[in-house]
């Protein structure tokens, strides 16, 4: 057993490594498991417009790897590999990775995101970032007076369908049920907006295209028949899901399984465990509030250890 950490930090997206420049600048030889997706979800985000300081904008890629290269100027260590255990029961707590090895720590920040839920045919991943997305905010302004369609149908579906009205020039919502599971309020909302139309007991089959979207097969599940349907944007809104797996037993988790903090801190139901980024935060999730909830639990992490002392 190596010796124990001050700091581990679960997750490289913007949670992560801005937790782990404040931790090193603070002195605490931050350590930072990278997992699956090295970089989050921003990674598979091609142009970012709405990151603060960027006014020609950044690819999602390139902004990532200067997060990580700010981290790692002030000492952040990486250790790559997927956390397969987590025993939060006692401090330092331990950590085991995939490979079998451990890692003691005394405190833990969780930063391990959330995961867009796709519909899993081949055609969309091809065309991720090419015109298939999973955030309206993100990259909608980029399909400016274009047909598009977005598929899901509760609450997010909605509101990206909505938002998505302000530049394109339609928007078909496709959900495979015949009525929504939006509230009442998204719902009407969403009915009395012009530009949006519906097609009920719905899913898409391909998407098609090359190098951008040009259309989409979409089959009715009662009659089976094929329409194909010129889009140039596909907007896939069937939710996200919280990387929080490990956990469960062991933290305080809403019904959608995001970790609970206490409110305005970062601070998880057990004492010296903080939550970041999108793994606690289903509302706004964005990269800066990533980022800005990141600070935050390195500097909680940092007044818990000076406490403990």
């Amino acid at each position: 057993m190596s010796s124990v950490e001050n700091v581990v930090i679960l997750g490289t997206g913007p949670a992560g490594l801005t937790a782990a420049v404040y931790a090193a600048r603070a002195n605490l030889k931050p350590l930072c498991v990278e997992g699956i997706q090295p970089g989050g979800q921003l990674t598979i985000t091609s142009d970012v417009d709405n990151y603060p300081g960027f006014p020609e904008g950044v690819m999602g890629p390139e902004l990532m790897v200067s997060f990580r290269k700010q981290a790692e100027r002030f000492g952040t260590r990486f250790e790559i590999g997927d956390v397969e255990k987590v025993d939060l029961s006692q401090r330092p707590f331990t950590l085991t990775l995939a490979s079998g090895k451990t890692i003691q720590s005394q405190t833990l920040i969780i930063a391990t995101g959330a995961s867009a839920k796709w519909m899993g045919i081949p055609s969309e991943k091809k065309l991720m970032g090419k015109g298939v997305s999973s955030c309206a905010t993100c990259d909608g302004f980029f399909f400016r007076g274009m047909d598009i369609a977005v598929v899901g149908g509760g609450d997010t579906a909605m509101e990206e369908a909505t938002f998505l009205t302000r530049f394109a020039k339609s928007v078909s919502v496709i959900h495979r049920r015949d009525a929504l599971r939006a509230s009442k309020v998204m719902q009407d909302r969403a009915f009395n907006n012009p530009k949006i139309k519906f097609i009920w007991n719905s899913g898409i089959e391909e998407i098609i295209g090359t190098d951008e979207v040009d259309a989409i097969k979409v089959k009715n599940f009662n009659s089976g028949a094929v329409q194909e349907v010129p889009v140039k944007g596909v907007f896939v809104a069937i939710g996200h899901q919280p990387n929080t797996k490990l956990f469960k037993g062991q933290l305080t988790m809403n019904e959608a399984e995001y970790l609970i903090v206490s409110p305005g801190t970062t601070k998880t139901n057990v004492p010296g465990v903080f939550a970041a980024g999108d793994v606690a935060d289903h509302v706004y999730r964005q990269a800066v509030t990533a980022a800005g909830t990141g600070c935050m639990a390195a500097i909680d992490a940092e007044r818990f250890l000076e406490a403990a002392h």
